[in-house]
């Protein structure tokens, strides 16, 4: 498959690249500042992009069969960059007739799990006050999502870790693993690969954790 990732230069992001190269996709990485990609291999396109420049990025997206976002923010302050970013990768693709769109979110915006243990509700209250504008930014992003032209997906993983993949993680559609405290950024990249070709994750938020 032919793939665009946003935010390559991030934890998520870079794992998706490095999987998907590994897969067999060409791939297109969207950077603003390609010295800080470190992943190289022969189907791998570097596209130096402003991503408030619209017609850039049509042609970051342009005859892809599907489009992956990394974009997040790093820290509190960044809070309202992903929903604003992630508009201009709609635009973009609607322009250009693309309509399949993978992008990470966060557990906190899904619906609570079924039989969520106190502690574990306790404890995501706690989070999701302390972080509420990233939240709040994000959810934003998944409104937009909901009221544009394309067959998203939104992973929602919960706390994040650098560990290798492991395809081991769990998965609902729609919901939110019961207890799922963390999960690597290798395995969040590849359920959002996995979510590419799995019609039963389109308009869905797909919750995952260990």
């Amino acid at each position: 498959m032919k793939l665009t990732v946003f935010g390559a230069t991030g934890g998520v992001g870079g794992q998706i690249v490095r999987q998907a190269l590994a897969a067999g996709h060409e791939v297109t990485a969207v950077v603003r500042d390609p010295a800080r990609l470190s992943v190289t291999g022969e189907d791998l396109e570097v596209f130096r992009a402003d991503l408030s420049d619209l017609e850039s990025l049509r042609a970051a997206v342009a005859g892809r069969d599907a489009v992956l976002s990394g974009l997040g923010a790093r820290k509190k302050a960044d809070a309202g960059i992903t929903a604003t970013l992630t508009r201009s990768v709609v635009h973009a693709m609607e322009a250009e007739g693309v309509r399949r769109l993978v992008v990470v979110s966060a557990a906190p915006v899904g619906p609570p799990a079924e039989r969520e243990p106190v502690i574990d509700r306790i404890m995501g209250s706690l989070v999701s006050k302390i972080l509420k504008p990233v939240y709040d930014d994000l959810r934003a992003m998944e409104a937009e999502l909901a009221s544009s032209a394309t067959d998203w997906t939104s992973v929602r993983p919960p706390r994040l870790q650098d560990k290798p993949v492991t395809g081991g993680y769990r998965k609902v559609v729609g919901g939110t693993p019961v207890s799922g405290r963390f999960i690597g950024r290798a395995d969040v990249a590849h359920a959002m690969l996995a979510a590419v070709e799995d019609a039963s994750t389109v308009k869905q938020g797909v919750g995952v954790a260990y």
